[in-house]
């Protein structure tokens, strides 16, 4: 099943969640690894309990948007081995492991030399090159491009398709962007407000909180490590204990013991004492005050990854 220089085996549906193993599914989880998932029915029909299981289960590890390549190691009963390719972390130098249906997977051509266009807003619609409507894909979905116009055409797992323009930036790589500030981190990271948080979540149907700062970064031309405490040692260093040193768009990280523990928590400084963070299960992305909070005392690490706070 492995790939040849001239095809990519890459994820075919809008969301792929990626599972610790096979038999981590439960059964309220079949909509979630349907060959034509339904994430909003599968995230609805969750309890509390459901959704924090995820967690405490060791369910899932993270996920793969529409058209994002993995390396495939094995396949067993129809599940597939994968590397997100995409997602740095220390569990795999090539990238993040875990498990994914074979159905949720095509092989497609390599193809790059056009650059890729990345989805700007929370959902975007797809088309056929007939116009009718082909699939709804997330924000930070990236997608080789084969031609550009008032709409630009497009090579997806389900063969050539077109997006609208404004929908979409044109970059270079997958790990390029126009240079974005701080302040630009912060801003994007609030249209979010109010997203449920999700376990492992890496779209915009529900971000863990690396999830949420992985994708903020991706956004802006700079991919990070996919987990948080492999994020609190990449970017610069900042003195933690000097809160006026801090730039708005920085990453706040947070761990057990008063900060001395293990790393559980990151979030992204919003300025003025702020920080912005998708929080836990049962909850949603907000903005809170740190003071007086646990967050306050079990900070241990501020990384810069945006040099500028605002636009000169």
């Amino acid at each position: 099943m492995l790939q040849t220089e001239s095809t990519a085996w890459v994820c075919s549906v809008p969301v792929a969640t990626v599972w610790t193993a096979p038999e981590k599914v439960r059964p309220i989880d079949a909509d979630g690894i349907a060959e034509n998932p339904n994430i909003n029915k599968w995230l609805q029909e969750m309890s509390r309990d459901d959704t924090q299981d995820l967690v405490d289960g060791n369910r899932i590890q993270t996920q793969l948007l529409y058209g994002e390549p993995v390396l495939i190691d094995e396949v067993v009963d129809g599940w597939a081995k994968i590397i997100a390719l995409w997602q740095p972390c220390q569990k795999d130098e090539r990238g993040y492991p875990g498990w994914v249906p074979m159905s949720q997977l095509q092989e497609v051509e390599t193809l790059a030399e056009l650059g890729y266009a990345r989805v700007m807003h929370d959902k975007a619609q797809l088309w056929t090159e007939e116009f009718h409507p082909l699939t709804v894909v997330p924000f930070n979905t990236m997608l080789p491009i084969k031609g550009l116009g008032d709409f630009v055409r497009l090579q997806t797992p389900d063969g050539n398709a077109l997006i609208m323009k404004d929908a979409v930036e044109i970059v270079a790589t997958h790990n390029q962007s126009s240079q974005a500030t701080g302040l630009d981190i912060a801003a994007l990271g609030a249209s979010f407000l109010d997203l449920p948080y999700l376990w492992a979540g890496m779209s915009s149907y529900g971000f863990d909180c690396s999830g949420f700062t992985y994708n903020l970064m991706k956004a802006s031309g700079v991919i990070i490590s996919r987990d948080a405490v492999d994020q609190a040692v990449e970017g610069t260093e900042i003195d933690q204990h000097d809160e006026s040193s801090w730039h708005i768009g920085d990453l706040l990280f947070f761990a057990y013991e008063e900060g001395k523990g293990k790393l559980h928590h990151v979030g992204v400084y919003y300025g003025n004492g702020l920080m912005l963070h998708s929080p836990t299960p049962g909850k949603s992305v907000e903005i809170i005050e740190l003071a007086g909070t646990k967050h306050e005392v079990e900070l241990c690490a501020v990384r810069r990854f945006m040099e500028k706070e605002d636009h000169e």
